[in-house]
């Protein structure tokens, strides 16, 4: 019979200990989203995946925020995060950091996702664009690559919170999942 684990059986450390805990080498740039909805979910899932950082550029919602909250479950309280005016602003500091530039969008040259295969040496700093017109057109020029993640459906995209989700299991996946007990 199958029983759902309580809270305290999770082992989930406090918001201190994580604060002081190895990181992952990533970071999650929010290019203008307009949802603090999907904001409070990029932390949640920032947290989940004990990513480095948050950058939140242009436009994007920034804590404190009733509807990032919301959604957050208070990750906004263990995920480090800096709000940029501009994204390539945040996009050139993390170059200038040895991050690999990774845009998640529909480009003419994509590299698909099943074909990505992130290195736990390596540091990646993954773009997410608006919910309606995606990744600024100024941010294209300063990625290393672009990841799309193939869809069979009539939409022309995810949900970015969604998108979040996937693009940061791939890399867990790829990167760490074999030094994880």
């Amino acid at each position: 019979m199958i029983r759902k684990l309580q809270l305290e059986e999770l082992g989930r450390v406090d918001v201190d200990t994580f604060k002081n805990q190895p990181k992952h080498p990533v970071v999650l740039v929010l290019d203008n989203l307009r949802s603090a909805h999907n904001v409070g979910a990029a932390f949640r899932t920032g947290d989940a995946f004990a990513v480095e950082a948050l950058y939140l550029c242009g436009i994007t919602p920034q804590p404190p925020h009733k509807e990032i909250h919301k959604a957050a479950l208070g990750a906004t309280e263990s995920v480090e995060w800096h709000y940029f005016e501009q994204t390539a602003e945040a996009i050139k500091l993390l170059k200038e950091q040895g991050y690999r530039m990774v845009g998640v969008e529909q480009t003419d040259s994509p590299t698909y996702l099943q074909d990505f295969r992130p290195a736990a040496e390596e540091k990646y700093a993954f773009v997410f664009g608006n919910e309606v017109y995606g990744l600024s057109e100024e941010v294209l020029p300063l990625l290393d690559m672009a990841l799309e993640i193939p869809q069979f459906g009539t939409k022309h995209s995810l949900n970015v919170s969604v998108t979040l989700g996937i693009v940061c299991w791939h890399y867990w996946q790829h990167a760490f999942a074999s030094k994880t007990p």
